[in-house]
Formats: C-alpha cells, structure tokens, sequence
C-alpha cells in the first residue's frame, strides 16, 4: 500500500470514531420512561375547598373561555358566578361532564380532562355544603 495514503486513512478513521463516539454520548441521555417516575405527582391533599379561594379559579381556567359571557360558545351555559355554577352542580350534570362519566359532554370539550387534584378540590368543596364562601 503507497504509504502517502496512510495519514489520510488514519484521519478518517478517527474522525468515524471520534463521530461514533459523540453519536453514543449524545444519544445515551435520550430515554424513555415512566412519566410518573420521571415527573412524580405531587400528592393532592385538600380536605376543605371553598367557591372563592379553590373552585372559582378552577372553573375560570378551564371553563371560562366558552363558559362565560354570552356562553355563545358553551351552548348557553354559564358557569361565571356562584349562583349559574350551582346549577349545575345540583342537577349533576358539573360532575358528569367533568369526570367523563356520560350521559352529558366531556369538559373541557376538545381538551384534556381536569386534573384529578382540580376534580377532587370540586368534589370537596360540593361534599361540604357547595357554599358561596
């Protein structure tokens, strides 16, 4: 073999090793696992929930794009004070559609269900007497 090649094919093969070894190193921090071990839950502990400190804000993060107003956009639904929210939790038809038991439409509709910490600080606050506090 001309040894006027040799330096050139040692270059290139330590640039393939030097690429390879790169390549391994990068890819070795790409991983897939579980997302409740990656990124762990924070434990919902609410024991009491009222409308103005808990459920209020719930209901104007998730809701009041479509909820409020006109409700044009909600069906005529109303869901922007406590009187219009209670209505809804009375009939049972709040709970359905937030738990995506059925009989009603999914809420948030086109979006992801509410937390289970959001749908327990709601069910808490009803199981307490749904009080305008």
């Amino acid at each position: 073999m001309d040894k006027r090649w040799m330096p050139t094919i040692k270059t290139t093969i330590m640039r393939i090793y030097i690429i390879v070894f790169f390549t391994l190193i990068s890819l070795s921090g790409c991983y897939y696992d579980h997302a409740n071990l990656v990124y762990p839950q924070v434990p919902c502990t609410i024991t009491t929930a009222t409308y103005s400190q808990n459920v209020s804000g719930i209901i104007t993060t998730n809701c009041s794009s479509c909820h409020s107003g006109n409700a044009s956009a909600g069906a005529g639904i109303k869901l922007d004070s406590y009187t219009a929210l209670k209505t809804y939790v009375s009939n049972g038809q709040l709970m359905n559609s937030i738990n995506h038991t059925g009989g009603i439409p999914v809420m948030p509709q086109n979006g992801q269900k509410l937390s289970s910490c959001d749908i327990k600080t709601i069910q808490t606050w009803i199981d307490n007497g749904t009080l305008n506090n």
